[in-house]
């Protein structure tokens, strides 16, 4: 049995046997629509860029909080230690101001879905319909 030769079949789904010198299938019928296609759509490119803003903006603040918190405990303990009233060290109310913090996060990942990505994904999803019913009058 020999190993030196590749399977007849393609190994990844997404790389597949391609031949330049093989010409490319002609289209059966009309395959023109006056609208682009969904795949080629800018507005994917647009709820991605709104949706990895969305993110990073989330976590920024929830993990950006807890790092200072961290560091400030790491390299500042007498600053840390210190009361801000009678028996409450500074530390204990940061770490306390955690739980608000993290709620105002995800209150903050809400509204930004409500006003950037949720509009594009429902223009999308329509968009989609739309070139859905179009392919199927076409048959």
């Amino acid at each position: 049995m020999s190993y030196d030769s590749s399977p007849p079949y393609s190994t990844y789904h997404w790389d597949p046997q391609w031949d330049p010198q093989q010409p490319e299938p002609e289209p059966v019928g009309p395959q023109r629509s006056r609208h682009a296609a969904l795949g080629q759509h800018s507005d994917i490119r647009h709820l991605r860029t709104a949706y990895r803003w969305q993110r990073r903006v989330a976590t920024l603040a929830a993990l950006g909080y807890f790092t200072l918190f961290l560091v400030l405990s790491a390299t500042a303990p007498s600053l840390m230690t210190g009361e801000v009233t009678e028996g409450l060290p500074l530390g204990l109310l940061l770490g306390l101001l955690q739980v608000p913090v993290t709620c105002a996060a995800i209150a903050l990942y809400e509204y930004t879905a409500r006003r950037s990505v949720d509009p594009i994904a429902e223009r999308l999803r329509k968009q989609a319909e739309l070139d859905a019913k179009r392919a199927e009058g076409r048959r």
